[in-house]
C-alpha cells in the first residue's frame, strides 16, 4: 500500500499541480492503521492468554483456533487426571500378587508415563522395595515394555501388545477369572514366558472440568469432539459416555492418531489436537493446532503450538473465546481503517472541494492519520477486558 500512496500523491500533483494536496494525500493513507490493526490485536491477545496460563507460539494459531470445528482428545492424562491411582493387582498362573507388583514396578520405573508412575508409587506405598532383577528394558511406543528375567521373557503393557502382538496365553482354568475383570478401571497386563501373570487395575478418573469443557466447546462452534486412546474399548466408551463425546477410537497407535487427524483435515475440518504424552506427539504436529498439557512430556509440549501451563482443560475454552475475540477485533480494525481512509483520501486530494468546499491541509492530514492509528490501537487494547 505504501507504493500506491506515493503513486496516488503523484497523480494528485499531476492533475492539480498543487504540492499541498499531494502532501495531504501522503499524510492520509491506508498503510499505517492497517499494519497496526493485526499485530497489536494479536500481541494483546497473546499477553492475555499468558496471564491465564496459556502459552501461544504465534499469532496465526489464534486464527486457527477461531476457525477450528473439530477437537481430538487423548484420554489418559488429558481427559483423565494426570496422576492415575493404583487400585489392585490380580495375579494369574499361581503367581503371588506382591511379587508381581514388585516385578511390574521394577520394569515400569524406566518409563515416564502416568500409568507407570502409578505402579511404582503403589509398590512404594505397599512397602515392596524392588531391586533390579531384569535385563535391559525395551520401550515399545504405544504398546508397553519388553525385558527378560532369568531365562523368561517379560512383557508389560496394553491388551493389544500383550495378546495380539505377543500372543500371550491365558491359563486355561482362569478364563472365567479373566472375563470377570472389573470394567471401571484401566488394565495393564503382565506376561511372563508367554503366559498371563497378572492384571494391574488402575483408577483413571476423569477431570472434574472435562464434561463442562466439552459442552462449552460444542456451544462455541466445535462440530465434533473425538477421543482417541490406546486404552481398551470398554474403558474408553465408559469415559466417552460420561463426558458426552461424539466419537471414540480405542486401542489405537500413535500413527493411527496422526492418520486420523490428517484425514479429518483432508475432509475439510480445522482440527485441534489435545494430548500430553510421547504417543500424542505425531498427532499434535499433524493438527492445525496442537495443544499440550503443561503437566505432560517435553516432547508433547515441543510438538504443540499451544501449552496449557497448569494442565487445566478450561484453558482450551478460554483460548477459543479469546481467538474469536481477536478475529472480531481485527475485522473491526480493518473495517474502520478502510472506511476512515476511503473518506479521508478524496478530501486530502481536493476531490470533494468543488462539491462541499472541504479541503484538508497536510497538517490536518497528519492529524487525521494519527487519530486513525490511535483509534485502531485503542480498539486492540480492548482485548484486555475480554471476559473468558
Amino acid at each position: 500500500l505504501v507504493p500506491i500512496s506515493f503513486i496516488g500523491a503523484g497523480l494528485t500533483y499531476l492533475l492539480t499541480r498543487n504540492v499541498m494536496k499531494a502532501l495531504s494525500f501522503v499524510m492520509v493513507d491506508f498503510s499505517c492503521a492497517l499494519k497496526l490493526s493485526i499485530p497489536l490485536a494479536v500481541l494483546s491477545a497473546m499477553q492475555e492468554a499468558s496471564k491465564r496460563g496459556i502459552t501461544v507460539k504465534g499469532g496465526k494459531f489464534l486464527e486457527q483456533i477461531a476457525q477450528a470445528d473439530m477437537i481430538v482428545f487423548d484420554k489418559t492424562g488429558t481427559l483423565t487426571k494426570a496422576e492415575p491411582e493404583f487400585e489392585q493387582i490380580i495375579p494369574f498362573n499361581g503367581h503371588d500378587a506382591d511379587e508381581m507388583l514388585k516385578l511390574a514396578a521394577c520394569i515400569e520405573e524406566h518409563f515416564p508415563h502416568s500409568m507407570a508412575k502409578a505402579i511404582v508409587r503403589a509398590a512404594k506405598d505397599h512397602a515392596l522395595p524392588h531391586k533390579e532383577m531384569h535385563s535391559d528394558v525395551e520401550y515399545v511406543v504405544a504398546h508397553g515394555i519388553a525385558s527378560k528375567v532369568g531365562r523368561y521373557r517379560v512383557r508389560i503393557g496394553s491388551a493389544h501388545y500383550i495378546f495380539d502382538d505377543e500372543k500371550t496365553k491365558i491359563p486355561a482354568d482362569e478364563q472365567e477369572k479373566f472375563n470377570s475383570l472389573p470394567n471401571t478401571s484401566s488394565h495393564i497386563y503382565l506376561a511372563i514366558g508367554g503366559t498371563l501373570a497378572a492384571v494391574i487395575c488402575i483408577k483413571d478418573p476423569v477431570r472434574e472440568e472435562a464434561k463442562q469443557v466439552i459442552a462449552d466447546l460444542h456451544a462455541l462452534g466445535i462440530k465434533k469432539v473425538v477421543m482417541m486412546t490406546g486404552d481398551s474399548k470398554r474403558n474408553a466408551q465408559r469415559v466417552a459416555d460420561e463426558l458426552g463425546i461424539d466419537e471414540v477410537h480405542a486401542e489405537v497407535l500413535p500413527e493411527d492418531k496422526a492418520s486420523y487427524v490428517k484425514q479429518a483435515k483432508a475432509d475439510g475440518y480445522t482440527v485441534m489436537m489435545v494430548g500430553d504424552g510421547i504417543n500424542d506427539a505425531p498427532a499434535l504436529a499433524q493438527a492445525n493446532v496442537g495443544i499440550a498439557m503443561g503437566t505432560g512430556t517435553d516432547i508433547a509440549i515441543e510438538s504443540a503450538e499451544i501449552t496449557l501451563v497448569k494442565g487445566d482443560l478450561n484453558g482450551i475454552v478460554k483460548a477459543k473465546k479469546l481467538s474469536k475475540a481477536v478475529m472480531k477485533n481485527i475485522h473491526e480494525n480493518l473495517f474502520f481503517a478502510l472506511v476512515y481512509n476511503v473518506v479521508g483520501i478524496p478530501v486530502a486530494a481536493g476531490v470533494l472541494y468543488p462539491i462541499f468546499g472541504i479541503l484538508l491541509s497536510p497538517m490536518l492530514g497528519a492529524l487525521a492519520m494519527s487519530l486513525s492509528s490511535v483509534s485502531v490501537i485503542s480498539n486492540a487494547l480492548r482485548l484486555k477486558r475480554t471476559k473468558l
